[in-house]
């Protein structure tokens, strides 16, 4: 059974700068949460800030009820929460097998999981991070996340810059994962129309803050919304 997040009124950014300002949200356990807004809103900051990245001026975090908001990034990834970030971050001189290797905890997913997941990525066990195409390095970064025991899983605009088959066949990889492993998955995605159909519920950031929570379905229909903070449907 995965472990929930809860995010209580967290403040944090870099050095003096704050660029997180008094957010508060909850995922429970097993749920998909997608984080919507534009550009330079805070959205990678906040998962930057979950995983021990940022400077943390105040707030907690909490997982499975505990708080981590003090610990350091590698004891995070150890309690279960793990980041595929959206530069991915594969070693780019180890092949693919050493990749999940080196990320491995007893108990995440085997290799074999990973490579039933990702076929793509078998025939591609011996090449290099470096070799790999854009969509094969994103599911490299996601077998990476998965072989590290996730209980939460966070996700930073995984469908950036890939074509449209790719897209196809990563978002069906990642439905996969959210309807069968039982892990809680964060979502931030600016392919709003995608992350709207893979999660349950939204929350919208806007200069820091959120501006709107509540049901995908809810937000998909509201078009003044989806027009002030998303840009969608706008001149």
């Amino acid at each position: 059974m995965s472990a929930g997040l809860k995010i209580d009124n967290l403040v944090a950014g870099y050095g003096p700068t704050v660029v997180l300002d008094g957010i508060s949200f909850e995922a429970p356990a097993g749920a998909a949460l997608a984080v919507l807004g534009r550009n330079g809103v805070g959205k990678t900051t906040m998962l930057a800030t979950l995983m021990g990245l940022t400077s943390l001026k105040s707030g907690e975090i909490l997982l499975g009820g505990k708080s981590i908001g003090r610990m350091p990034t590698h004891e995070r990834v150890h309690a279960g929460l793990c980041y595929v970030p959206q530069e991915r971050r594969i070693f780019p001189s180890l092949t693919v097998a050493e990749n999940l290797a080196v990320a491995a905890l007893p108990g995440g997913w085997t290799p074999a999981a990973v490579f039933d997941l990702f076929p793509g990525l078998a025939a591609r066990r011996g090449n290099a991070g470096n070799q790999l195409s854009g969509g094969e390095q994103q599911m490299l970064a996601v077998g990476r996340a998965l072989v590290g025991k996730p209980d939460v899983l966070l996700l930073d605009e995984p469908m950036e810059g890939l074509a449209p088959i790719i897209v196809e066949g990563l978002f069906a990889a990642l439905s996969k994962i959210r309807d069968e492993s039982g892990l809680t998955i964060i979502l931030v995605e600016q392919k709003v129309d995608l992350a709207l159909e893979f999660a349950r519920d939204a929350i919208v950031l806007d200069r820091g803050k959120i501006v709107w929570r509540g049901a995908c379905a809810a937000l998909r229909t509201d078009e003044e919304a989806q027009h002030l903070y998303l840009g969608v449907g706008a001149d």
